[in-house]
């Protein structure tokens, strides 16, 4: 199995792991997402709670593939409260780490159990980077899967240790997007 690590400031790293696991899915493997960071959020509203987005659209559609609920080739756990410190976050730090160490224990119990052939890890790389999972934290998960299981991790920074143990490193370099012309992000385009 591989280590593949989507990571940087460019948009399309969710998006390429999601990819991968429709791909790995029409290749009848098992793949379970795991999403830190980011919160389950409700699929009509806008904006929900404060840093809150609505679930977003390929969480919402794969859903509704898996029928019955959890048992379809491609699951999906949510396990962030949202934006951490901006995007109207008022949320403590605390109740973020508390949320990102329930998911690292998700991600231990998922590796753990050998159900899946692939794991996605979205945004776990954002929780090192935010403070809320330590570098050694997602080393740690990585020193656990069997040798056939393949990992996905995504997130923005580098961190040497877990790129010394990634087979794929893919760095999404922005050039150019519109958040900094103050426009927010798109339904069915960011999210």
């Amino acid at each position: 199995g591989l280590i593949i690590c989507n990571i940087g400031d460019g948009k399309g790293k969710t998006t390429a792991a999601i990819g991968t696991a429709i791909r790995a899915s029409g290749a009848g493997l098992s793949v379970h997402i795991i999403q830190f960071v980011k919160s389950k959020g409700s699929p009509t509203k806008h904006k929900s709670k404060g840093g809150e987005w609505p679930l977003s659209a390929e969480v919402e559609f794969l859903n509704n593939l898996i029928i019955p609920k959890g048992s379809g080739p491609i699951t999906i756990e949510q396990v962030g409260l949202g934006f951490v410190g901006i995007l109207g976050d008022n949320k403590t730090k605390v109740a973020h780490i508390d949320a990102a160490i329930l998911g690292l224990e998700s991600a231990r119990e998922a590796i753990h159990s050998k159900r899946y052939d692939v794991i996605i890890l979205d945004e776990i790389i954002s929780a090192v980077e935010l403070g809320l999972l330590t570098e050694n934290d997602v080393v740690g998960l990585i020193s656990r899967k069997n040798p056939a299981l393949h990992l996905v991790l995504t997130g923005h920074n580098k961190f040497a240790k877990i790129f010394d143990n990634c087979d794929i490193v893919t760095n999404m370099q922005m050039i150019k997007h519109p958040y900094y012309q103050g426009i927010l992000a798109q339904r069915g385009i960011d999210y």
